[in-house]
């Protein structure tokens, strides 16, 4: 059980010492973690046009732990995940992930499903599952969510959703342990 972001971030190393994931003894750490803004509020960091990834910690190289801040009505494209483990824990707000197959040919992309991630709770994807699109559906409330992602990567497909078109994007950082990076490497097509 992890009752602090520092407490949760040691327990992550410790269980990424091995090379082998276990999706669900993540699964369980990053669900025992309840929400706290004094926790994590030095890493969320908005942006007025996009949202945004803010780096909290680079996990030995085994992970990267990042928090996104979505304003209102902020999206990402559908995306893939690099051949990696992806976790989503709702710090504050609510989130809509809408699940995609992968594209078969140049027809417009079919939905699997959708759901609402709401307050402390956790998602998971890997490319096995699908393609996913991430978004705040809200216009009145930002919301901020926490993702590791293992191994890291530092780029990913993003598809257009009508013509499935695939293109590659650079993953940047809007900041890092709570500093803003310079703009040159903030800019990005995908802020997955």
């Amino acid at each position: 059980m992890a009752k602090t972001l520092q407490e949760l971030i040691q327990k992550l190393h410790e269980i990424f010492k091995d090379d082998r994931v276990n999706v669900e003894e993540v699964q369980e750490l990053m669900e025992s973690y309840k929400s706290n803004r004094k926790d994590w509020e030095k890493y969320a960091i908005f942006d007025a046009h996009k949202y945004t990834r803010n780096l909290v910690d680079e996990g030995n190289g085994k992970f990267n732990l990042i928090i996104l801040c979505w304003g209102e009505g902020h999206g990402s494209s559908i995306h893939d995940h690099s051949n990696s483990h992806c976790f989503m824990k709702m710090l504050q707000g609510e989130l809509k992930e809408t699940l995609f197959d992968w594209p078969k040919g140049e027809d417009e992309m079919t939905e699997k499903s959708h759901r609402m991630l709401e307050n402390n709770s956790v998602a998971y994807i890997n490319d096995s599952i699908g393609l996913h699109r991430v978004e705040n559906v809200s216009h009145t409330e930002g919301s901020i969510s926490l993702h590791l992602y293992s191994p890291p990567f530092q780029t990913c497909q993003v598809f257009d959703q009508r013509t499935s078109h695939k293109s590659v994007a650079k993953m940047t950082f809007w900041s890092k342990y709570g500093e803003r990076t310079p703009c040159e490497t903030s800019a990005s097509k995908e802020n997955n």
